[in-house]
């Protein structure tokens, strides 16, 4: 509660001295993939491979800038790649 208190301040404080608050603190490749896991959680198979197929677009594209995190990157679209198919091959029993 505090936290979201100071936010707010800082925030009205930002907007007073013209400079712009930052509105996101996520990486939009990040909310894709948590986008994803929901979708795969809700069993809509079908929006989880298309979110992927963006993902792996945004990922594989040249990067403009030095990416320091594309190994970690890389290791995420490939374990939620491995997710869908498990998702979508349940092993009998399972």
């Amino acid at each position: 509660m505090a936290d979201e208190l100071s936010e707010g301040r800082a925030d009205r404080e930002s907007a007073r001295s013209g400079q712009a608050a930052p509105r996101h603190t996520r990486r939009l490749s990040d909310k894709i993939l948590i986008a994803f896991h929901q979708a795969c959680d809700q069993g809509d198979f079908e929006v989880a491979e298309e979110l992927l197929r963006i993902l792996e677009t945004m990922l594989t594209r040249r990067p403009t800038a030095p990416d320091h995190n594309r190994r970690k990157n890389m290791e995420s679209l490939v374990a939620a790649h491995e997710r869908l198919w498990l998702l979508r091959h349940p092993e009998p029993g399972d």
